[in-house]
């Protein structure tokens, strides 16, 4: 499938000239195009923020909502119709801070849904302050005098709630981050991909080569089904590390499984209403 069959023609891309913003989205493309899926069997949910805009531009189902619920949304959709590929995506202050709740409950209920973060280390739509993802020390128009706060280690934090799949990627590494989406789509539950990306107007500290030169890809003997040795290279410091870092061995059911007798069957939920008026109709004569 050609990557243009998700392109939104003549329409007006808000994000400043060297975002990392347009390589997530024509990564995102290319990668569902490669995968085959088909516009119209794809949603992409998302909060309010630079990153959140995402979907606007993509010729596919979006669902647009509240600031920092688009895990909600999405972990609905999902569920009334399982057929559907859905993705979850927005900002590290969108998913991390106003949606950290959410963060965490999805992972429990284990959707089978893709979790998306464009983690730029600030705010970007509200121009500039401090997000969940920043470094002590880092100074915005709002925190002078630098962040007293230690960081949100979302990796972390999803590795010791246990969620089925975690992974980190970056914005520059084209083929590289398209085979982590990959995996994402491909694996049955809840997938998280914290995105690395530049904000070229309002974190002169996290720059496109700094994303470079502070990332490593882990080995290719490296065990994503070891829990502790995942958390070990959660919380390094000194470079972070890129790939699937942890994916459970026998993850749960999917969250949609448990909602309805017939859910796991082939009819989705979002028709089981239907089919049982239909079916009542039948009955007492009256379906015509």
């Amino acid at each position: 499938m050609n990557k243009d069959v998700f392109d939104k023609k003549d329409i007006d891309i808000s994000w400043c000239p060297g975002c990392g913003n347009f390589k997530i989205l024509d990564m995102l493309k290319q990668t569902f195009a490669e995968l085959d899926i088909p516009p119209n069997k794809l949603v992409v949910a998302s909060g309010i923020g630079q990153a959140p805009k995402t979907p606007q531009y993509f010729n596919t189902n979006m669902f647009n909502g509240l600031h920092g619920r688009a895990l909600s949304s999405a972990t609905g959709i999902q569920a009334a119709n399982p057929e559907l590929t859905v993705v979850a995506q927005g900002g590290d202050g969108d998913m991390y801070g106003e949606g950290g709740n959410h963060f965490l409950h999805t992972i429990r209920r284990n959707p089978d849904i893709v979790h998306i973060v464009h983690n730029n280390m600030v705010y970007g739509l509200t121009k500039g302050q401090a997000s969940p993802t920043s470094a002590v020390g880092f100074t915005t128009s709002v925190q002078v005098d630098g962040v007293h706060e230690e960081p949100v280690n979302p990796i972390a934090v999803a590795i010791a709630q246990n969620a089925s799949f975690v992974s980190r990627a970056f914005c520059g590494h084209v083929e590289e981050t398209k085979e982590i989406l990959k995996q994402a789509i491909a694996h049955k539950g809840y997938a998280l991909v914290d995105l690395l990306q530049n904000c070229v107007t309002f974190n002169k500290t996290n720059t496109f080569k700094w994303f470079k030169d502070m990332t490593y890809y882990v080995e290719d003997s490296y065990d994503p089904s070891d829990r502790a040795a995942a958390f070990a290279r959660a919380t390094e410091n000194e470079k972070l590390a890129l790939g699937v870092l942890y994916r459970r061995k026998t993850p749960p059911a999917p969250f949609h499984t448990h909602l309805h007798p017939h859910a796991a069957g082939e009819t989705p939920l979002y028709r089981h209403r239907y089919e049982k008026a239909k079916m009542d109709a039948l009955l007492d004569g009256s379906y015509r």
